[in-house]
């Protein structure tokens, strides 16, 4: 019973409920304005026509932030790796996809991180470049030989002073949560060495791909949430201070009085975004190898601090308290928990009605052209239209795992 949280059909079932019951005014700290929806549709479709006039929006992913600045990186990097078979390709990029997504919890609004040649980078494409660069310098590796690689001698051996000079972090350039991002980094090396089935005796995480690739079908086709639960449930423990149900981790869920069920579920609201984020990250590697990935839109949209930005900055959701914005908020704060929830469920109808408005099909614009396209961008646009430092409108405290 608790391993049913673990999918993406729980996260957008019990966002849905949620949903519901803010249609009918019936939850404690948000207020839905439908009315605000089209406006809000209109806004993204804005920003959607300005960044991709001809609508050829790629998937959300990691790998469009290690384009950031123009610099395809990825392509650098293949270029150094040379000629090796599709399958240790798309281990290299998986090692790569993970870590990085590991690393990208929010960053702050002060930290920065300058590349070799003078180009500056903040946030989520400044975590990605210098996460990428890690990766390049063999960080993860416990192999010299093998440097392009995240196994678990080289994640377990990494220490406070490397990860933070590989993030430029400082006194005057402080990185929110550096210590719950390396405890993650920790706790993922044990999870490979704890499941040799799916890691190999490496302990690597690209190995990862070799199963995955047993999964797809005859045809050659694997559909994107049974790639997302093969991962929550071999990393499902990494997750540190999380809620564990009959021994089951639950990694990124949490509670809610007003989500009710008739059994030992109820009150468990799941969302998995950095999961989520990381199996987007992973289609195109898959897909690359030469295995197509269908049912893309079984996943859901990102409840983070972009997208749910937008709801707010937009009026589509308005906090019943007006204080709520002037506070620092916890990730299992139930405003919080609200707040994400509704930004899952938000995020279809934004995609339905931004179809609509392009005579697109779902198979055209799936819910990751949209995100991509689209409420991630347009979130951050909206934010530094609002507020000079570009911040949410929501203050959430870090602790690296999740934001």
């Amino acid at each position: 019973m608790p391993g049913s949280l673990l999918t993406a059909a729980a996260v957008r079932e019990r966002a849905v409920r949620l949903l519901a019951l803010a249609e009918r005014d019936a939850l404690a700290h948000f207020i839905y304005r439908p009315d605000r929806l089209s406006p809000t549709v209109d806004y993204v479709l804005g920003t959607v026509r300005a960044r991709y006039p001809d609508l050829a929006i790629p998937f959300h992913s990691r790998w469009r932030h290690f384009a950031a600045g123009g610099v395809d990186r990825w392509s650098w990097l293949a270029g150094e790796i040379g000629p090796v078979d599709p399958q240790e390709r798309a281990r290299i990029r998986f090692d790569l996809a993970l870590t990085s997504v590991l690393l990208d919890a929010g960053a702050g609004g002060d930290w920065r991180y300058r590349e070799a040649g003078g180009a500056e980078y903040r946030r989520s494409e400044g975590l990605a470049v210098a996460s990428f660069h890690l990766f390049r310098a063999g960080a993860f590796s416990g192999d010299l030989r093998a440097p392009l690689r995240a196994d678990a001698a080289g994640l377990g051996a990494l220490t406070p002073a490397k990860l933070a000079g590989g993030l430029q972090v400082s006194a005057a350039n402080p990185l929110a949560a550096l210590e719950g991002r390396l405890e993650l980094l920790h706790r993922l090396a044990l999870a490979l060495q704890a499941t040799p089935a799916l890691f190999g005796r490496e302990a690597r995480f690209g190995n990862l791909f070799d199963h995955l690739r047993s999964l797809a079908n005859t045809a050659g086709t694997l559909a994107a949430p049974l790639i997302l639960e093969t991962i929550l449930r071999c990393l499902g423990g990494i997750w540190p201070g999380r809620y564990v149900l009959d021994g089951v981790p639950l990694g990124d869920t949490w509670r809610h009085r007003a989500l009710r069920t008739e059994d030992r579920t109820s009150g468990y609201v799941p969302f998995h975004k950095l999961s989520q984020w990381l199996t987007y990250s992973l289609i195109e590697p898959i897909q690359e190898a030469g295995i197509r990935v269908i049912e893309i839109d079984g996943l859901t949209g990102l409840a983070e601090y972009r997208n749910g930005g937008l709801m707010i900055d937009t009026g589509l959701l308005e906090p019943r308290d007006p204080r709520l914005p002037m506070h620092r908020l916890r990730v299992s704060d139930e405003a919080v928990v609200e707040w994400r929830a509704l930004t899952v469920a938000l995020l279809d109808r934004i995609a339905e009605a931004t179809r609509r408005e392009l005579s697109l099909t779902a198979e055209q614009l799936p819910l990751a052209r949209v995100l991509e396209g689209g409420t991630w961008a347009a979130g951050r646009r909206i934010a530094r239209e609002r507020r000079a430092d570009g911040a949410p409108p929501l203050a959430i405290e870090s602790d690296g795992t999740v934001f």
